[in-house]
């Protein structure tokens, strides 16, 4: 695994190929088809607006972000088995998952931390990217000119590790490229219920 670090007390650690692209591809194909998609809407400025991606909540706890509720739908036989494959590697526990559909390059992520209160004060996330590479940016949150930029690959696993969600902020651009769908998984350990 590929260490990454952004400062001291922040580390990424990324494996490139987690799984491969026969079985990335094919989990692809199956959940763009089969997990249970929303579009959220998030308060901008006061106004409600459709977010650039679709998203699921799969796990053992609920979870809010921005304004948008998640129940917990229950694991799937391939979740509950990537979950698995994820902590054995990391040595981390998570009990949810929040799934992010990017159907073409024109869907993406402003910039923000993985930082809400019921994630606990320093919370480890693991990203395993299906599908399409797209660039990754972090850029600190005290100095924003302070960017860290990468690829992330088809099958790819990074694990963002330390203080790196309270002191950096991340965002998947759009693209003017003409690309396929990306599915890209966020395992996380909710603490308490909300």
């Amino acid at each position: 695994m590929q260490q990454i670090p952004l400062d001291p007390s922040c580390t990424l650690s990324l494996l490139p190929q987690f799984i491969d692209t026969k079985e990335s591809d094919k989990l692809v194909r199956k959940w763009t088809k089969e997990l249970n998609w929303v579009q959220s809407e998030i308060f901008i400025y006061g106004k409600k607006v459709a977010i650039p991606r679709l998203n699921a909540w799969y796990g053992d706890k609920a979870y809010a972000y921005s304004g948008t509720q998640f129940a917990a739908q229950p694991w799937t036989t391939e979740l509950a088995e990537l979950k698995a494959r994820i902590e054995q590697t990391s040595n981390l526990e998570f009990n949810s998952v929040l799934i992010n559909w990017y159907r073409d390059g024109q869907d993406s992520m402003g910039w923000h931390s993985d930082d809400e209160k019921c994630l606990g004060d320093a919370p480890q996330i693991a990203s395993l990217s299906l599908g399409e590479s797209r660039r990754f940016i972090f850029r600190e949150k005290s100095d924003h000119s302070n960017k860290k930029e990468m690829l992330l690959s088809n099958g790819s696993l990074l694990l963002m590790l330390g203080e790196t969600q309270r002191l950096w902020q991340h965002s998947l651009p759009k693209t003017r490229k003409s690309i396929g769908d990306r599915v890209n998984l966020t395992f996380r350990q909710i603490e308490h219920l909300l």
